[in-house]
């Protein structure tokens, strides 16, 4: 079952672009967060789209988007905030991770 806690968090600049796709795509607005090995630093983020919650996610929800993450991802990413960020070199979803030793230049992976 599906569990909901302060474990990661959705900023309301990430819910409301994953609001935003979601709709065009006729999708439920659920972004999933998870961790694959590789990288230029050891680990990846990857994100994408779900149709719901697996039985083992933690789920957090800010205005009504959900994030959820497996319970496997969750060990590296605990206390992490997804954002939303748009700047002069692009526009990206960003993963503010406390448990990161070191991270990469682009900001899509890390290590521990």
């Amino acid at each position: 079952m599906a569990t909901l806690a302060p474990d990661i968090m959705l900023t309301p600049a990430a819910a409301a672009r994953v609001a935003a796709i979601a709709g065009k795509q006729n999708k439920p607005a659920i972004l999933r967060l998870s961790v694959d090995g590789g990288g230029c630093s050891g680990f990846q983020y990857k994100f994408g789209f779900a149709d719901a919650p697996e039985g083992d996610d933690t789920v957090a929800e800010t205005d009504g988007v959900r994030l959820v993450v497996d319970s496997v991802s969750l060990d590296l990413v605990r206390g992490c905030q997804v954002d939303y960020v748009e700047s002069l070199g692009g526009a990206a979803f960003r993963v503010e991770n406390p448990n990161a030793a070191s991270g990469c230049g682009c900001g899509s992976s890390f290590a521990i």
